[in-house]
């Protein structure tokens, strides 16, 4: 009679525990947090996809494509993803890609982030972290690691800084 009861009993617990953790996992799963479909959301003022730019400048034309293009009005900055550039001057082509970047819209500085590799139509090869174009200076620059190539010939260096024949 004895064992009959502790078995109930045991019994009557697991069912309860049974019952518990049931009622739980179900509390759970009607209160678990829906992931959104798309895209993070962002403060960003426009979204814009697959978005081109073009410019005539003194003679040197260029058109910068992005696979996304968040514009942030109040900072003044247009942020960029899968950036491509590619710059015509009299005579050479040059073509810039990027990960990241940014567009700062009053002075039409351009930063260029993550794994940037600028190719000439003359064979020239620069790879680096990150490149800037200040436009008031005409002033290339990088203050990461670069490395330069042509023809099988490499120079590496800590930074670079170069300004077009038209600029200060």
């Amino acid at each position: 009679m004895k064992r009959h009861r502790l078995a109930s009993g045991i019994l009557g617990i697991v069912g309860a525990f049974v019952l518990l953790v049931a009622c739980t996992l179900i509390a759970k799963s009607r209160t678990a947090p829906i992931e959104p479909v798309g895209p993070a959301a962002s403060s960003a003022d426009l979204r814009i996809k697959e978005a081109k730019i073009e410019e005539d400048t003194g003679g040197v034309r260029w058109r910068l494509t992005a696979d996304q293009v968040l514009i942030f009005e109040a900072e003044g900055r247009t942020a960029l993803r899968n950036i491509s550039v590619q710059v015509f001057e009299r005579d050479r082509t040059w073509h810039i890609v990027g990960e990241e970047g940014d567009l700062f819209q009053a002075t039409k500085n351009l930063e260029i982030r993550k794994n940037v590799v600028i190719t000439s139509n003359d064979g020239l090869k620069l790879e680096t972290s990150v490149l800037r174009w200040q436009a008031a200076e005409k002033r290339l620059w990088s203050d990461a690691p670069v490395r330069l190539s042509r023809d099988g010939a490499t120079a590496e260096g800590t930074a670079l800084d170069v300004r077009t024949a038209d600029g200060a």
